[in-house]
């Protein structure tokens, strides 16, 4: 059954496919770590999270041109629209090709056509999030605040800050996330994936989430799970890249139903579908079987989403127009 779906927190460049990835690596004459769509399936065996990281850093190296990105949101965008999604909230992280030679200007653009083209081809909102990457300069992180201030009628919704939780914290980011809040724009770290509640805390005192994306970790602190179900804080939750990074030892031990118990709202997303090995239906299909429905999902995404009550109201009537199917009935289906 294809039902509509919200994915609020999706990496673009995680979203290239090994075969897509290898052309584009060749037009632009990059060198990728292996140079198969098999090879680079082996390369995705994580150990851990920082073994992702490295990963990452290997193979999204290959995106170089407004060409590139802008191709990269329109084949997400017909990816996810067969797997019923309606509005996504795409990253993308600056600061990475910008190092390798390209210009913010290029970047966004890039980004941002895409977006724009992928909802005239596949009917799909996209919603750009830019991110800043923990470890590089705060010059850079303002760099981005500003660019996405500066795209904010072309899509750009809000700022994200990603990388090594456990190396870098939220603290020297705050001024980035201020000059957001000031433009207008949302604030949507990740924090509670690797590290634990402390990251959770500065993401929400700190940088003054609007989402957090994971925060599975607020499990670990009943008081902050509280607070943040009273605030109505969305967590994004990605229950097969969470598996993937190790992150938990078995989506069985996923804390997700017991977030949702609480109170907390969580939006279900695929993370980085082309190197996690999954899709939006599969991530809600282990949603699930977890016990959260299909619906629940919706509705979270629904709350979260950053978008104009314009899309809001229309996401809305989506929703209520649906017959949806019963947790039950959804993981029994993909079983």
């Amino acid at each position: 059954m294809t039902f509509p779906k919200i994915e609020l927190h999706v990496h673009l460049e995680g979203t290239v496919r090994a075969r897509t990835l290898l052309d584009i690596a060749n037009r632009n004459a990059v060198a990728l770590p292996a140079d198969s769509v098999e090879g680079l399936a082996g390369l995705y065996e994580f150990t851990d999270f920082e073994h992702f990281l490295q990963v990452w850093a290997l193979t999204t190296g290959a995106l170089r041109t407004a060409r590139d990105f802008r191709q990269v949101v329109v084949d997400y965008a017909a990816e996810a629209a067969r797997h019923g999604a309606v509005y996504l909230e795409g990253i993308f992280s600056p600061s990475e090709p910008v190092a390798r030679g390209a210009s913010y200007e290029e970047v966004f653009a890039g980004y941002c056509d895409g977006a724009a083209e992928a909802y005239e081809l596949h009917g799909v909102r996209v919603a750009l999030t830019p991110e800043v990457t923990r470890g590089f300069p705060v010059e850079a992180a303002e760099l981005t605040a500003r660019h996405a201030i500066a795209n904010a009628a072309r899509g750009v919704v809000g700022l994200g800050l990603g990388g090594s939780e456990a190396q870098f914290p939220a603290e020297p980011y705050e001024r980035a996330f201020a000059l957001a809040r000031e433009g207008g724009l949302g604030s949507v770290p990740h924090a509670g994936e690797a590290v634990g509640t402390v990251s959770i805390r500065a993401a929400l005192d700190v940088l003054r989430a609007d989402r957090i994306r994971h925060g599975i970790r607020a499990i670990d602190d009943p008081g902050l799970v509280r607070e943040i179900a009273d605030r109505g804080v969305v967590l994004d939750v990605c229950p097969v890249s969470n598996v993937r990074t190790r992150v938990v030892d078995s989506l069985a031990e996923h804390p997700l139903p017991r977030l949702v118990a609480a109170g907390v709202a969580c939006s279900v997303s695929t993370d980085d579908p082309a190197m996690f090995d999954t899709d939006l239906t599969a991530d809600y299909a282990a949603a699930a079987s977890l016990g959260v429905s299909a619906a629940q999902c919706f509705e979270a995404g629904l709350q979260g989403a950053l978008c104009d009550e314009a899309t809001r109201d229309e996401l809305r009537r989506v929703g209520a127009g649906f017959g949806w199917p019963a947790a039950g009935e959804l993981a029994g289906e993909q079983a």
